[in-house]
Protein backbone atom coordinates (compact mmCIF):
# COMPACT_ATOMS: atom_id res chain seq x y z
CA UNK A 1 0.00 0.00 0.00
CA UNK A 2 1.57 2.96 -1.01
CA UNK A 3 0.90 6.29 0.57
CA UNK A 4 -0.41 9.40 -1.88
CA UNK A 5 1.93 12.53 -1.68
CA UNK A 6 0.46 15.23 0.81
CA UNK A 7 -0.70 18.30 -1.01
CA UNK A 8 0.87 21.41 0.08
CA UNK A 9 -0.60 23.07 2.26
CA UNK A 10 0.18 26.49 4.41
CA UNK A 11 1.44 26.50 7.73
CA UNK A 12 -1.09 28.64 9.08
CA UNK A 13 -3.62 25.83 9.21
CA UNK A 14 -6.37 24.93 6.93
CA UNK A 15 -9.72 26.89 7.82
CA UNK A 16 -13.26 26.40 6.72
CA UNK A 17 -13.88 30.16 6.23
CA UNK A 18 -11.21 32.58 5.26
CA UNK A 19 -11.34 36.28 5.15
CA UNK A 20 -9.24 38.53 2.88
CA UNK A 21 -8.84 42.37 3.68
CA UNK A 22 -7.24 44.74 1.74
CA UNK A 23 -5.50 46.43 4.25
CA UNK A 24 -4.43 49.60 2.32
CA UNK A 25 -2.93 52.77 3.15
CA UNK A 26 -6.29 54.57 3.84
CA UNK A 27 -8.36 54.79 7.42
CA UNK A 28 -11.31 52.44 5.28
CA UNK A 29 -8.03 50.16 5.03
CA UNK A 30 -7.14 50.19 8.67
CA UNK A 31 -11.50 49.51 9.03
CA UNK A 32 -11.29 46.43 7.24
CA UNK A 33 -8.03 44.79 8.67
CA UNK A 34 -9.29 45.60 12.37
CA UNK A 35 -12.77 43.92 11.07
CA UNK A 36 -10.84 40.89 9.87
CA UNK A 37 -8.97 40.38 12.93
CA UNK A 38 -11.97 40.72 14.98
CA UNK A 39 -14.11 38.44 12.44
CA UNK A 40 -11.30 35.85 13.56
CA UNK A 41 -11.13 36.69 17.42
CA UNK A 42 -14.61 35.86 17.44
CA UNK A 43 -14.62 32.27 15.34
CA UNK A 44 -16.40 33.39 12.68
CA UNK A 45 -13.64 32.45 10.14
CA UNK A 46 -10.21 32.82 9.98
CA UNK A 47 -8.08 35.92 8.78
CA UNK A 48 -5.60 34.66 5.72
CA UNK A 49 -2.75 36.37 3.79
CA UNK A 50 -4.11 38.29 0.65
CA UNK A 51 -0.19 39.04 -0.43
CA UNK A 52 -0.19 35.09 -0.55
CA UNK A 53 -3.14 34.91 -3.28
CA UNK A 54 -1.39 37.85 -5.35
CA UNK A 55 1.97 36.02 -5.06
CA UNK A 56 0.65 32.87 -6.36
CA UNK A 57 1.99 30.84 -3.21
CA UNK A 58 0.62 27.60 -3.48
CA UNK A 59 -0.12 26.34 0.18
CA UNK A 60 -2.19 29.55 0.34
CA UNK A 61 -3.83 29.18 -2.72
CA UNK A 62 -4.67 25.56 -2.14
CA UNK A 63 -6.14 26.10 1.09
CA UNK A 64 -8.25 29.15 -0.57
CA UNK A 65 -9.52 26.21 -2.47
CA UNK A 66 -10.92 24.11 -0.09
CA UNK A 67 -12.32 27.01 2.08
CA UNK A 68 -16.63 26.32 3.00
CA UNK A 69 -16.40 29.95 2.32
CA UNK A 70 -14.28 32.71 1.03
CA UNK A 71 -15.06 36.91 2.43
CA UNK A 72 -13.19 39.69 0.78
CA UNK A 73 -13.46 43.03 2.62
CA UNK A 74 -12.14 46.11 0.72
CA UNK A 75 -12.37 49.44 2.20
CA UNK A 76 -12.32 51.66 -1.30
CA UNK A 77 -14.08 51.07 -4.99
CA UNK A 78 -10.72 50.17 -6.01
CA UNK A 79 -11.51 46.77 -4.99
CA UNK A 80 -7.59 45.61 -4.56
CA UNK A 81 -9.25 42.36 -2.65
CA UNK A 82 -11.90 41.25 -5.25
CA UNK A 83 -9.43 42.07 -7.77
CA UNK A 84 -6.39 39.96 -6.25
CA UNK A 85 -8.73 36.87 -5.65
CA UNK A 86 -10.43 37.04 -8.92
CA UNK A 87 -6.62 37.57 -10.67
CA UNK A 88 -5.49 33.95 -9.35
CA UNK A 89 -8.98 32.41 -10.38
CA UNK A 90 -11.24 32.16 -7.37
CA UNK A 91 -15.04 33.46 -8.51
CA UNK A 92 -16.57 31.82 -5.63
CA UNK A 93 -16.40 34.51 -2.73
CA UNK A 94 -18.41 37.35 -0.89
CA UNK A 95 -17.46 40.90 -1.09
CA UNK A 96 -17.93 43.62 1.13
CA UNK A 97 -16.98 47.21 0.09
CA UNK A 98 -16.69 49.56 3.24
CA UNK A 99 -17.98 52.51 0.58
CA UNK A 100 -21.02 50.75 -0.02
CA UNK A 101 -21.74 50.95 4.01
CA UNK A 102 -21.23 55.02 3.64
CA UNK A 103 -17.70 54.85 4.45
CA UNK A 104 -15.25 56.79 2.73
CA UNK A 105 -11.53 57.12 1.92
CA UNK A 106 -9.83 59.67 3.91
CA UNK A 107 -12.74 60.60 5.97
CA UNK A 108 -13.86 57.30 7.91
CA UNK A 109 -11.71 57.04 11.25
CA UNK A 110 -10.92 53.40 12.52
CA UNK A 111 -13.56 53.56 15.64
CA UNK A 112 -14.59 50.41 17.17
CA UNK A 113 -18.35 51.00 15.76
CA UNK A 114 -17.19 51.30 12.50
CA UNK A 115 -15.34 48.16 13.09
CA UNK A 116 -18.32 46.41 14.19
CA UNK A 117 -20.54 47.33 11.67
CA UNK A 118 -18.37 45.94 9.16
CA UNK A 119 -17.82 42.55 11.58
CA UNK A 120 -21.49 42.45 11.81
CA UNK A 121 -22.17 42.43 7.77
CA UNK A 122 -18.80 40.06 7.29
CA UNK A 123 -20.45 37.37 10.20
CA UNK A 124 -23.20 37.50 8.07
CA UNK A 125 -22.15 37.57 4.68
CA UNK A 126 -19.33 34.50 5.58
CA UNK A 127 -22.51 32.33 7.50
CA UNK A 128 -24.91 32.52 4.26
CA UNK A 129 -22.10 31.84 2.12
CA UNK A 130 -21.39 28.26 4.44
CA UNK A 131 -24.70 27.61 4.03
CA UNK A 132 -25.75 29.27 7.05
CA UNK A 133 -22.95 27.07 9.20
Amino acid sequence: MTEEPKKPCCACDAAPKLIFACSGAADVGQVSDLAARKLTAEGAGKMFCLAGIGGRVGGILETTKAAAAILAIDGCPLDCGRKTLEEAGFTRFEHLRLNDLGMEKGKTAATPDHVDQVVGRGRTRLAEAAGGA
